[in-house]
């Protein structure tokens, strides 16, 4: 569920506070080790020896948000070029290569970040090392690949937005939500920047943004961190430095007043959007406030016996599904979000006035202390047990990094949930969860039928991945 920042795993609260001590070892980061080359290239490892795996992930400083009007969807459509060679390695070798020693690898682009990452056995870390750091700085940019590639994204977008209603609809709310802040663009571009997107955008992309000081290389799993650093400093030690221009705020305009849309799509049941103006951890200037929002999702949507899906879901069977949740981990603001769909009887109306309740009774009512342990010892959970994947650990620190974060906050994460208090929730909601900053989107169907069938909602990702 992307909407929710807290991945809610369905534990009971004694299970949750009696993890094995090992469980709770694992539980921070701290023993991550830092390294930092002379070209800028920051090196973070985090030895795990449970298994003979290790992931090696690159993250570039640079997604959709970095882009502009006219070269949105840049940034997704290099990271599909970046496989298809270098002066050294032919169109997709790259893959076959790591294929052949027995790896994974693929890549995604969101809004704040580009990444490339494999998967293999420890002892074949240094052929990760040696193609990442050739493709880092030797791609060949052919305008016969370009071609195939910025159409095989332009048939990516028609089949993950234009011909998905929800999908189209979560496009259209953003572009509404936010006018400034450059969250505007998706993140796969608008088809008419990808129609007249040209090879040079590429190069000028990547010569601008792939560069040692604008990257961050995580590894994980079951090394020795001195020996991914001599490693690393061999690979891409060389890499002579591009010095990065950082881009410019582009804050989002305060918005005055609730803004309305409608999506008119071939669907079959209506859907429903609304998002409200919060900050994040990298903007807030109270953190506490971030981890009142963090709870007060888990608290509307932390599984089965959170409020949205116990009370609108099962109790009055207004909504087949209903929604919310918060990502804190974003560069610049973003929104708390809602969705739903009615059920069969119900109308769209209906549920935008019971999500509206719900956000009322958080204004006027303190969450119960029920409640809110509940959510914590799930998020406790949650932490911990995503911590037994490697590439989930790389993923958490890469991710904080790229956004402007220090990695060790993660370490904070369970202590800062479970001081959160009902007061204040309360204070966030009666802040945040108001008119004045609010977004609704509704698709409504041309072709709606009057039999209302139950279907699953599909919450964006924000990201699309290279294959």
């Amino acid at each position: 569920m992307r909407l929710a920042s807290i991945i809610l795993l369905s534990v009971t609260l004694a299970v949750s506070f009696a993890l094995p001590a090992q469980a709770k070892h694992r539980e921070g980061v701290s023993d991550v080790r830092q390294y930092i080359l002379d070209n800028g290239l920051k090196i973070l490892v985090k030895e795990d020896h449970r298994a003979p795996v290790v992931v090696s992930q690159i993250w570039y400083k640079v997604g959709s948000s970095y882009e502009y009007n006219g070269i949105t969807g840049v940034s997704h459509v290099l990271e599909h070029m970046m496989f298809k060679g270098t002066k050294s390695l032919g169109p997709n070798e790259f893959s076959k290569i790591i294929a052949a020693n027995g790896g994974r690898e693929n890549a995604f682009t969101g809004k704040d970040y580009t990444a490339y990452f494999q998967t293999l056995h420890k002892d074949r870390l240094e052929v990760s090392m040696r193609l990442e750091a050739d493709r880092m700085h030797n791609l060949l940019l052919r305008e016969e690949d370009f071609a195939k590639e910025v159409n095989v994204v332009k048939e990516e977008r028609r089949l993950r937005t234009e011909d998905k209603p929800t999908s189209l609809t979560y496009e259209q709310f953003t572009a509404a939500a936010f006018q400034t802040s450059p969250y505007h663009h998706p993140v796969i571009g608008w088809m008419d920047d990808l129609e007249n997107m040209e090879l040079e955008d590429l190069q000028h992309w990547y010569e601008r943004w792939y560069s040692p000081s604008n990257a961050t290389l995580v590894i994980v799993g079951d090394v020795k961190a001195d020996h991914v650093y001599r490693m690393a400093k061999k690979y891409f030690g060389v890499i002579p430095n591009v010095k990065i221009k950082p881009v410019k705020p582009q804050r989002e305009t305060k918005q005055r007043g609730e803004r309305r849309i409608k999506v008119r799509a071939q669907a079959e049941v209506p859907y429903l959007l609304m998002g409200y103006k919060v900050p994040v951890l990298t903007t807030a200037k109270d953190k506490d406030e971030v981890y009142a929002l963090e709870v007060m999702a888990g608290i509307l949507d932390g599984g089965n016996s959170a409020r949205l899906s116990k009370e609108l879901v099962r109790g009055k069977q207004i909504a087949v599904s209903a929604g919310a949740g918060y990502d804190m981990y974003d560069r610049i603001d973003n929104l708390f979000l809602f969705d739903g769909r009615p059920s069969t009887g119900h109308s769209i109306e209906e549920l935008e006035t019971s999500l509206r309740e719900q956000v009322q009774r958080l204004h006027t009512t303190l969450a119960t202390q029920d409640e809110l342990d509940r959510i914590k010892a799930q998020v406790v959970a949650s932490k911990v047990y995503e911590l037994d994947s490697v590439f989930y650990q790389g993923m958490q620190i890469g991710t904080l990094e790229t956004v402007g974060l220090d990695h060790k906050q993660l370490d904070e994460y369970v202590t800062r949930i479970r001081a959160v208090t009902p007061e204040q929730v309360q204070a966030v909601a009666k802040k945040y969860l108001i008119d004045e900053g609010l977004t609704v989107a509704i698709l409504e169907p041309e072709n709606a039928k009057k039999e209302m069938a139950p279907a699953v909602v599909n919450k964006e990702s924000g990201a699309d991945n290279a294959k």
